[in-house]
């Protein structure tokens, strides 16, 4: 699988493994990875709360579609997109136009056992963030769908068990 010319986007809720599982994708293609969230405090040089604090979410959202639309003009990288990177239509064309997308589809209720503890994700800083990562599921889902080139049930297998999955799908991809 090597010299693949696309980009690698995988989109999900918070805490779909998205960061973890791009990571060690990209390690094994021999490729860059970039985490979006990570980029954007990189080049303000502060946290992703911080900006949600002073810009809000729609500040937020203005840098993601800067980034991914940068990284949309080069190949070969596995993008761990934000939560709410396809959102914008925008984002949503320009990683269908210059890659393939991969859904970690993951249940609200194991999201909420996995990102309980976080302070790091604004959007989670209620009073019931079950019932908010439930809403995002219900409003993003349809739009997570609607970008894929796959759909991984993220929830069922360990991360190990997705990238064997990923690995083994790409493969057939571009060996059939």
């Amino acid at each position: 699988m090597d010299n693949f010319s696309e980009n690698i986007y995988l989109v999900g809720l918070m805490g779909a493994g998205k960061t973890t599982i791009g990571r060690s994708l990209a390690k094994r293609l021999g490729s860059h990875f970039v985490d979006t969230d990570k980029e954007i405090e990189l080049r303000t040089g502060v946290s992703i709360p911080t900006i949600f604090e002073i810009e809000g979410e729609d500040g937020f959202r203005k840098r993601e579609s800067q980034v991914i639309a940068e990284i949309s003009k080069k190949n070969g990288f596995v993008v761990a997109t934000g939560g709410g990177g396809v959102l914008r239509e925008e984002n949503r064309r320009n990683m269908q136009a210059s890659g393939f997308v991969i859904y970690l589809n993951v249940s609200p209720q194991m999201l909420w056992e996995r990102t309980r503890h976080d302070k790091n994700r604004p959007l989670l800083q209620v009073a019931d963030p079950l019932l908010k990562l439930t809403q995002l599921f219900t409003v993003r889902d349809p739009l997570y769908r609607e970008v894929a080139n796959l759909v991984v049930e993220g929830g069922r297998m360990s991360a190990q068990g997705v990238l064997q999955h990923l690995l083994k799908e790409l493969s057939e991809r571009w060996n059939p």
